[in-house]
């Protein structure tokens, strides 16, 4: 929060987003009629669940930003069906509502066993505990389009080095498309974006003893054509201070200065087959709607000899 809030422009990290409530808004925000990448890609995991269940076989399941596993769920029904058992592993950054999930789940799904890990994937995953048997991680939800191209290049390199051949990572990634759609998902008539937004002012008031207003800012959410990417921003309603007690640092902040919040690129089939590529994964499956408005791909740790 330092080095993002006290330099220019100045920059939140998306993952404080996450806290219990933000959690829950955003699983709001999900069945909002504007908001088409959480249907669209759970569309295509129903529809193709049963596929790439019997196609990678997994023993284990592992969801880096699992949040409330709403989607997973047809990967873990499409595997009951089948009689298929694995061990389920959600990692999220939440720990309140990791253990949520995992007792919904448990309830839902008898007999899953769920391995929740509890963490900032962000920080880098070199301590993550090694599934024995082979695994299908998931990364879910667009995300990968909240890292610039550099992270994004290195968390999905640092996955592929995790894993081993047999292994399997499925990835949803959002579509460039009309700005219009992009523009009402990401500022939506009930006003959950905003309130998701500016719930990280509250997350920095309990985690660092800040005194943020929430009144005194504005969610802004604008298509960055250059760069095909959504920009999420907090703007300072009038000039103010705000202390940071746990920094012991002053913010001080100018009328309409902006904190960026979030991007979320949108990607061409061409990027997306090039950010697997240069990990050395292999594509085996790619799954979007007609409208192209979405892609799920898997893709393979290849065996040597391959």
């Amino acid at each position: 929060v330092r080095t993002g809030l006290f330099s220019q422009p100045r920059s939140l990290a998306p993952k404080y987003f996450y806290d219990h409530k933000g959690s829950h808004l955003f699983d709001q925000i999900c069945e909002t009629p504007e908001y088409y990448p959480t249907r669209t890609e759970a569309a295509l995991l129903q529809e193709y669940a049963a596929a790439i269940i019997e196609h990678v076989q997994p023993d284990h399941v592992l969801e880096f930003g699992s949040g409330t596993s709403r989607k997973t769920r047809h990967l873990l029904e499409a595997a009951r069906q089948s009689d298929h058992s694995m061990t389920y592993w959600p990692f999220d950054i939440c720990s309140s509502l990791l253990h949520d999930v995992a007792g919904r789940l448990r309830s839902e799904f008898p007999g899953l066993e769920i391995n929740a890990q509890c963490g900032d994937f962000t920080a880098g995953i070199e301590h993550l505990e090694e599934p024995g048997g082979r695994c299908l991680y998931l990364f879910l939800g667009g995300t990968i389009g909240n890292f610039d191209p550099i992270a994004a290049e290195e968390f999905i390199n640092e996955i592929a080095a995790h894993m081993r051949p047999g292994d399997a990572l499925l990835l949803g990634a959002d579509r460039v498309k009309d700005t219009g759609v992009l523009h009402a998902a990401y500022n939506d008539e009930q006003g959950l974006t905003a309130e998701f937004n500016l719930n990280l002012l509250n997350v920095l008031n309990r985690e660092l003893d800040a005194d943020f207003t929430a009144e005194d800012f504005r969610h802004k959410a604008v298509f960055n054509e250059q760069d095909s990417q959504i920009e999420m921003y907090l703007v300072a309603e009038k000039q103010q201070s705000v202390y940071l007690g746990q920094l012991d640092r002053v913010l001080e902040l100018e009328q309409e200065e902006a904190i960026l919040t979030e991007i979320s690129r949108k990607f061409s089939r061409q990027s997306i087959r090039h950010l697997i590529e240069t990990s050395g994964l292999v594509e085996t499956a790619h799954y979007e709607p007609d409208n192209g408005w979405y892609s799920l791909v898997l893709a393979g740790k290849p065996h040597l000899s391959d």
